[in-house]
């Protein structure tokens, strides 16, 4: 194994201080930002050629992830989200090769004039520097984050969780390999290992360390932003919602309702509670539930939704007030019938993670208001909430879904890792 993999290689290694992990990424964010295009993408492709390669070693080190979960009673949802098969590496490896075929951000114009005195000034796109990413049982986050970095000319610093441990490692090893293939400095990607006291560190690197982006749950991501003094981005918790108003076509619900909930569920985009205008309940709410039933779903109900699962012989369990705030990640799912679109529109405020919601209807203006009146990254119009996603939107991979107001909101690629400089010329002007 080449040289520059030695912090990684074994319980023996000497694991850096965030300083030095921090140290060694601002040089390596430099060189990046002084590659073209071109290289970039090279070396993207050689990243993922890289990954394809190493396909046996990376399925066998996520086999022990997978093993070590299994053994500590890990939910199966979580299972889901840390299992790599052959495919989901080549899907990972190809996330690589979408984001070198995607434009490059950096040196890109946002807006530029000439003042009356001469002067050019233009805003442009350049990287952010250092990227600390903090995440949870998903390994292909890993990849995305080196991947999106790179483009965006961005080092950055990657603390997995736990249960990824071996899956991370053998990640990280492989795309460090590929990048000194190609000549570039190998502290571009960057695996931050220990306990929380070197998490504590990299929270608190301001000055080191250019952002911080935590994605997973919501305990995670609380901390992240309480302990933090580097700037951070919230992403990723999403209690997300769908409501069939009483406009609605009852095939185009039954069909987002349940996509929603069951197309994957272990992940953020997936609805988590179902709201039903009353005039709709009588008619549509024993298609649904029976349809979620039979998909395996436990349903929590409130009152009215129970009676109806109750007269239809569906299983279910009465709602908590802690089930209206839950991010399930699991096949549960929360069910209430609301007497019109303002209840459904108060619970949603009050609920709401600020992820995505959305409304099946064909009355225009209730589309219109509830559009208008939501306060979420992304809000869904006849459309399932599963469509929330830097892929499906066409950024290609994403580093995480912001739930926050500031600087970036919704699917985050490569833009979104980007911050702009002022380059004023001028020809002796003074002031």
């Amino acid at each position: 194994m080449p040289s520059a993999h030695h912090t990684y290689a074994g319980p023996m290694a000497v694991v850096p201080t965030v300083a030095e992990l921090a140290s060694r990424a601002r040089v390596a964010s430099r060189r990046l930002a002084l590659l073209s295009r071109a290289d970039k993408d090279a070396a993207l492709r050689a990243l993922a050629d890289a990954l394809d390669a190493a396909t046996t070693q990376i399925v066998a080190a996520n086999a022990e992830d997978i093993e070590r979960g299994r053994s500590g009673g890990m939910a199966d949802g979580l299972i889901d989200r840390l299992t790599l098969t052959p495919d989901r590496v080549g899907s990972v490896a190809n996330a690589l090769r979408d984001i070198a075929a995607l434009p490059d951000p950096v040196g890109e114009l946002v807006r530029g004039s000439t003042l009356a005195n001469g002067l050019q000034i233009r805003q442009v796109r350049v990287p952010m520097g250092v990227v600390g990413m903090i995440y949870e049982a998903r390994p292909n986050v890993t990849v995305d984050a080196a991947g999106l970095g790179l483009k965006s000319g961005n080092a950055v610093i990657l603390r997995g969780g736990s249960a990824a441990e071996s899956t991370n490692r053998t990640l990280v090893d492989v795309m460090r390999g590929a990048l000194e293939t190609q000549g570039l400095l190998v502290d571009a990607i960057a695996l931050l290992e220990g306990g929380r006291e070197v998490v504590k560190e990299l929270l608190t690197a301001r000055g080191q360390v250019d952002l911080i982006i935590p994605r997973g749950g919501a305990g995670l991501i609380q901390t992240v932003v309480t302990e933090s003094t580097v700037p951070v981005i919230e992403t990723g918790v999403g209690n997300c919602h769908v409501y069939v108003d009483a406009a609605a076509d009852l095939d185009k619900a039954l069909a987002i309702a349940v996509n929603a909930k069951t197309h994957r569920p272990s992940v953020c985009n997936a609805a988590e509670s179902l709201l039903v205008h009353e005039s709709l309940a009588g008619e549509f709410l024993p298609k649904v539930l029976a349809e979620l039933s039979s998909a395996g779903v436990t349903l929590h109900t409130d009152p009215a939704a129970g009676s109806a699962a109750e007269a239809a012989g569906i299983p279910h369990v009465e709602a908590t007030d802690e089930d209206w705030d839950t991010e399930y990640l699991a096949l549960e799912m929360a069910v209430r019938v609301v007497p019109d679109l303002d209840s459904a529109l108060a619970h949603i405020q009050q609920h709401t993670s600020g992820h995505t919601e959305a409304i099946v209807t064909e009355d225009r203006a209730a589309a219109r208001r509830f559009t208008t009146e939501v306060d979420a990254a992304a809000v869904m119009v006849n459309a399932s909430t599963r469509f929330t996603d830097g892929g499906e939107f066409g950024f290609g991979a994403e580093i995480g879904i912001s739930t926050q107001k500031l600087h970036a909101r919704g699917p985050m690629a490569l833009p979104e890792l980007t911050t702009t400089k002022w380059i004023v010329e001028g020809d002796g002007q003074i002031r």
